[in-house]
């Protein structure tokens, strides 16, 4: 389930980029939509929420830089969904943000060290009630 994640993601963040540049809506509310509703319908099933959390993220972020998206913006809200979904559920909301934030910085390494950058700066201190969470998932500067 976890491995068709990734993919289906990609491609779902990439239809709604599509979709929401032709109407004018913003990218930020679908994004942390589909996140949600992943994240609530393997809940349902009884799935694995904190690997398929992961990989949510990282097809969000791949389908966002595919597109040309704001890379950072699209894992923040992705982060966001999970996280909100996670606590709706009664799952272990700090257990699923650091699987999420992993999984965005796991993928935005495969776009480059900018990206990189961005998305750190984006989830360090902004994924909500899970600041310190968010920071331990970061690797640590190499000296």
């Amino acid at each position: 389930m976890a491995g068709e994640t990734l993919s289906i993601t990609k491609d779902v963040v990439k239809g709604a980029v599509a979709a929401t540049e032709e109407v004018g809506t913003g990218l930020i509310l679908s994004t942390k939509s589909v996140a949600k509703g992943i994240i609530l319908g393997v809940s349902d099933i009884g799935g694995d929420v904190v690997t398929v959390a992961s990989q949510m993220v990282k097809g969000a972020v791949n389908g966002a830089s595919e597109v040309g998206a704001d890379v950072a913006l699209v894992a923040r809200r992705a982060v966001d969904g999970v996280i909100e979904a996670t606590k709706e559920v009664g799952g272990n909301a700090a257990e699923v943000a650091k699987a999420a934030v992993s999984g965005a910085i796991d993928a935005s390494g495969g776009i480059g060290n900018t990206a990189v950058i961005a998305v750190k700066d984006m989830l360090v201190g902004a994924v909500e009630g899970v600041k310190e969470v968010g920071s331990a998932a970061l690797p640590k500067p190499q000296r």
